[in-house]
């Protein structure tokens, strides 16, 4: 079978005895960079030298049929640098591909960024989204969260320390500054910090530069009561900002309950209305 093991994402006391043992009796292991899982190996202090092989967001495609064939002779374990394979990490398209050959696939649970940010965020826990990684383009990452703007969900993305600054300027642009948020920094290690604000306020303080391992958490739209003005200006600003008029009729629709057509046709009118600059 195929066995999907989370690592620690970084204290290796949070190493589950079902890794350990997991990695002792492992012949081959699929991970996402082997000099990591050496480093894991040597940290746990497990003497087992498994077949390493390389399995990261380049190859993963082509890899997945060979270790598929692989894991019907033997298990195969496939690890991550940190916490679950296939969450923001390699492994997905080896899942599909072992499903589709009828070869069985389990996990080991054990530590998660995402779950453990939001577990001390401070925002509800009810629902919430994984969003993954924002889009690096602006024009693209400004679509995805004015289709996001509504959702009612806590959201938790993943962000890198150099773009954090414009991700949360990003986020208060689209959400509104005043939008309660944490960012939840190199969470189980030393100089673990949780900073929590408003998204213009935390944009702010994260122009100053944030070093590390970075998860934001970012609570839902609150519930509003349908306003045809209100709605017709967020129709106009999601196409403004590059999402297709009828698509941004259907998003402010689904989120408002007012009628998709009517805001279409009434978008359409107030541009129409508008005199060519």
């Amino acid at each position: 079978m195929i066995i999907l093991a989370a690592t620690p994402i970084g204290n290796l006391g949070d190493a589950s005895a079902r890794l350990r043992e997991a990695l002792a009796g492992a012949q081959v292991v699929a991970s996402e960079d082997t000099r990591v899982t050496q480093r894991l190996l040597a940290g746990l202090g497990i003497e087992n030298r498994p077949r390493l092989i390389a399995l990261h967001e380049h190859n993963e495609r082509q890899k997945a049929g060979e270790l598929v064939e692989l894991a019907r002779d033997a298990d195969l374990l496939v690890l991550s640098d940190a916490g679950m394979p296939t969450v923001s990490d390699p492994g997905f398209p080896l899942v599909q591909a072992a499903v589709a050959a009828g070869v069985e696939v389990t996990a080991i649970p054990g530590p998660s960024a995402g779950i453990t940010a939001l577990s001390v965020a401070g925002l509800p826990t009810d629902r919430f989204a994984f969003e993954g990684f924002l889009p690096r383009k602006s024009g693209d990452r400004a679509r995805r969260l004015a289709e996001l703007a509504g959702d009612r969900r806590t959201l938790v993305f993943f962000e890198g320390p150099s773009r954090l600054a414009a991700s949360l300027g990003a986020l208060a642009d689209a959400f509104g500054a005043d939008r309660p948020a944490a960012v939840c920094r190199e969470l189980t290690k030393l100089h673990e910090e949780v900073r929590r604000g408003g998204l213009g306020e935390l944009a702010e303080w994260a122009a100053e530069g944030v070093r590390g391992e970075i998860c934001i958490v970012v609570q839902g739209a609150a519930e509003q009561r349908a306003d045809a003005s209100t709605a017709l200006e967020r129709v106009l600003g999601l196409a403004a900002s590059g999402t297709r008029l009828k698509d941004a009729a259907s998003l402010v629709a689904a989120e408002t309950g007012l009628g998709k057509r009517d805001l279409y046709e009434a978008a359409l009118a107030a541009k129409r209305a508008v005199p060519p600059s």
